[in-house]
């Protein structure tokens, strides 16, 4: 299988997984004029798959179908994205030749937002960012961080990839947050020369991700102990530790 971020809107990734013929899947199509110009260079798209229903990536959907009409399109049951073909839950088990997908809800940037994951790679929208995680625009913190406690137990080598090109921004909070971590430290000098020669950052492993994000490593006692000097009373509650870890990033300016 080919993996291959095509760069969309401002930082969004449109996703493709090809086989060695060039058929893929399409994973969150903000806009469609990135997909169509990988297709006039020999992609051919067979399916797509949404994880959530913000404009930036399913806005290209229809300009999509109206080139593919016969594309399936996965998503959550949402009523809120109307190009659905095939509705899909938590659990749920996808098979659009020649891929299979497991289904996983992961609410909290949304209520409805799920992940696929196969092949060795997740796709995983707005939840889980390298070195960060999605706003909390529907979910409750307990819904996060279930759903990223969840990732975290995918296989090590597991690719992530997530829908934006957060992880400059995010290195620049993490390194706040956990600055004697010498494994973000190397993270951060490979994002900072990644971006220099205007390559992505994504996809990174899993396992890289939880040694780095803080947001995977609320119980990482330096991540904790960063927490709780600025809201001590979030000390005995993971929960409430993780939400005060949240709004410390929604308010960080660089």
């Amino acid at each position: 299988m080919h993996l291959r971020a095509l760069s969309a809107l401002s930082d969004n990734y449109i996703w493709t997984l090809a086989d060695d013929a060039g058929n893929a899947v399409i994973v969150d199509p903000g806009e469609a004029a990135p997909v169509l110009a990988a297709a006039d260079a020999g992609l051919s798209p067979r399916a797509i798959l949404l994880t959530h229903h913000h404009p930036d990536h399913v806005g290209g959907v229809p300009a999509l179908l109206q080139r593919w009409p016969t594309l399936q399109v996965y998503g959550p049951a949402d009523p809120r994205i109307d190009t659905v073909t095939h509705a899909v839950a938590d659990g749920d088990v996808i098979h659009p030749a020649p891929w299979r997908f497991e289904v996983l809800a992961v609410p909290g940037h949304t209520v409805s937002h799920i992940a696929f994951h196969g092949h060795g790679h997740l796709f995983c929208g707005d939840t889980l960012f390298s070195l960060g995680c999605g706003r909390l625009f529907e979910g409750t913190p307990g819904d996060m961080l279930g759903s990223l406690d969840r990732l975290a137990t995918l296989p090590a080598e597991t690719l992530v990839c997530c829908g934006h090109e957060y992880t400059l921004a995010n290195a620049a909070f993490a390194r706040v947050v956990d600055p004697g971590n010498p494994a973000l430290q190397r993270r951060h000098e490979e994002v900072i020369a990644m971006r220099d020669t205007g390559y992505p950052t994504l996809p990174v492993s899993l396992g890289d991700e939880r040694a780095c994000n803080p947001f995977l490593r609320i119980d990482a006692p330096a991540v904790r102990d960063a927490v709780v000097a600025r809201e001590p009373a979030v000390a005995s509650d993971r929960v409430a530790a993780f939400a005060a870890l949240r709004r410390w990033k929604d308010g960080f300016a660089a």
